[in-house]
């Protein structure tokens, strides 16, 4: 049997490089199956970037859209998530929904990123940060939070962030509330929300007490 001639690394490199670039080429295919076949198999590769961000542009796919943004998250840079964060601000709610999605893949930049989001000019923003804390579930996204509600004035910004907090803050962020509560005294249901976001906290750290 003949010998193969073994493959060097820079040639395998080289492979694999025009592989991927293939598969670029067919993020642009009419089938919505090969586009989806070829977000996916750019997962993980930085050098996709750019062309995954046009695609994601005008893609009206849903499927193929979300193969996007999972690859996006899965290179796991602040360049990915600055796109995946554009949609954000999306007129499509369901395209908020998916660019959420996408950040919650990438925690370190999420946390990273919270403190502007959760001060964005836009309230719909701020809203979809404070869900995005809820699953980052870090003492320092609970801090932000907290730290939000003692300035926060809408009051749907609030109701999420005392929500969130009910489930993930603790002890220090009661102080958050307390200026909420006080920045809002004629709101029956934020008071309510407040009472018992601040119930459920102390009732984790002092089991006994629950």
């Amino acid at each position: 049997m003949p010998l193969k001639k073994p493959i060097t690394a820079p040639a395998a490199a080289a492979r694999t490089a025009a592989g991927q670039q293939a598969k670029v080429a067919e993020l642009r295919a009419t089938s919505a199956e090969q586009r989806w076949a070829a977000a996916r198999s750019l997962s993980g590769y930085a050098g996709a970037l750019v062309a995954l961000e046009e695609a994601l542009a005008n893609e009206t796919d849903r499927r193929v859209r979300a193969a996007i943004f999972t690859s996006l998250a899965s290179i796991d840079s602040q360049e990915s998530f600055t796109v995946a964060l554009r949609y954000l601000r999306a007129d499509d709610a369901q395209r908020h929904g998916e660019a959420l999605e996408a950040l919650k893949l990438m925690p370190d930049l999420a946390l990273e990123n919270l403190e502007p989001l959760l001060h964005d000019a836009d309230t719909d923003v701020r809203i979809l940060a404070c869900n995005l804390a809820r699953d980052l579930a870090s003492p320092r996204a609970a801090r932000s939070l907290a730290q939000l509600l003692r300035s926060e004035r809408d009051l749907n910004v609030c109701a999420t962030a005392i929500d969130v907090l009910a489930e993930t803050g603790d002890p220090e962020d009661l102080a958050g509330l307390d200026a909420c509560a006080a920045r809002f005294p004629d709101e029956p249901f934020l008071t309510f929300s407040i009472k018992t976001a601040a119930q459920r906290i102390r009732s984790r750290s002092n089991p006994a007490d629950a």
